[in-house]
């Protein structure tokens, strides 16, 4: 409770008690009993709460959001031209009276669902694209009253800048900035784009009528059954091409990896039979290389005694009688 609330409340005792007296007093009177006591203390009674009427008629606490027009009748344009701020004030009493404005953000809300905005039932924002869709759209303003330009704003709209600024400025912002894109844009690539133009005209009308705006909140994006039935099916049909797409790429990919397979199958074939002739010229140039040194390496003498080892593995002892010759002629190395 403040100290004007205070004196309020103290001259309200005080006018209760002066009836109370008044009362006593002409009881006393119809009965004939003296009431000179009273009449003093009904003066009293009557004196303070005067007093304390005009003192509380005449002091104004407003708290720290709140901001004051004072309605004067000894202003020459019937207002004082300085708005009163947070604190304690005083006024003539009677012939004065303040005009009481919050300053604090304040949430305007315009939605299709009941209860959430300050219209009951679906106060949502019909706008068309540019390419004819309609859309129905949820949003929120976040404001505040300018405290430099209350005066202004209290001679031109009073307390009738909600309905008559608020309101209108941002349904037609959000119209606006709707028309200048397609159906498709304000979902995706182009909604910042869209929320920008729309900020951006309600900044500057807010700021014509003394009002800030502090944020604004674009809360949902809905579209008519026919277009959101259309984009149900058209989602569908590119999930099934996606689908579609990915089981071709699967069978391209298995078609590839069976190339691939035969591929290295052939290769590996290639490779053996490559090996396999590369062995076998190495093995005939080694035999042809065994020969020709085998070939230099024969003498007489040589083959003389591989004659006699293989004439009869089993003879271990050949006696030749003396002055005669082998029982069989040797094989002649010469040729002749």
């Amino acid at each position: 409770m403040n100290i004007a609330s205070a004196f309020q409340g103290v001259a309200a005792a005080a006018w209760l008690a002066f009836i109370a007296v008044v009362g006593m007093t002409l009881v006393r009177g119809s009965r004939g009993q003296p009431a000179k006591g009273f009449n003093t203390l009904m003066v009293v009674l009557l004196v303070a709460a005067i007093l304390l009427t005009s003192l509380g008629a005449g002091l104004v606490f407003l708290q720290a959001d709140q901001y004051g027009i004072v309605i004067s009748a000894f202003q020459p344009k019937g207002y004082r031209e300085q708005a009163l701020e947070p604190g304690l004030h005083w006024i003539i009493p009677f012939f004065e009276n303040v005009r009481v404005y919050s300053i604090a953000r304040q949430t305007y809300t315009m939605s299709g669902t009941t209860g959430e905005g300050q219209v009951q039932g679906d106060d949502s924002i019909e706008a068309r694209t540019k390419d004819g869709q309609q859309v129905y759209i949820d949003a929120s303003l976040i404001y505040a009253i300018d405290p430099a330009h209350l005066i202004n704003l209290h001679i031109t709209w009073q307390n009738r800048f909600e309905d008559n600024v608020v309101r209108p400025v941002t349904r037609a912002a959000i119209r606006d900035a709707v028309a200048q894109f397609g159906v498709e844009e304000i979902v995706s690539t182009k909604r910042a784009d869209m929320e920008k133009k729309i900020r951006d005209t309600i900044e500057l009308s807010l700021s014509a009528n003394n009002l800030v705006m502090s944020d604004f909140l674009l809360r949902n994006i809905r579209f008519s059954e026919q277009y959101a039935q259309a984009v149900e099916q058209k989602q569908i049909a590119e999930q099934q091409a996606l689908q579609a797409k990915l089981v071709v790429e699967q069978k391209r990919q298995e078609a590839e990896q069976a190339r691939q397979v035969a591929q290295g199958t052939a290769d590996a074939a290639v490779i053996s039979s490559k090996g396999a002739a590369d062995a076998r010229l190495i093995q005939a140039d080694a035999e042809a290389r065994a020969n020709l040194l085998l070939s230099q390496s024969l003498t007489p003498q040589l083959l003389q005694y591989q004659y006699i080892v293989r004439l009869s593995p089993n003879v271990q002892t050949i006696f030749i009688p003396s002055g005669n010759q082998f029982i069989l002629p040797l094989p002649n190395v010469t040729g002749q």
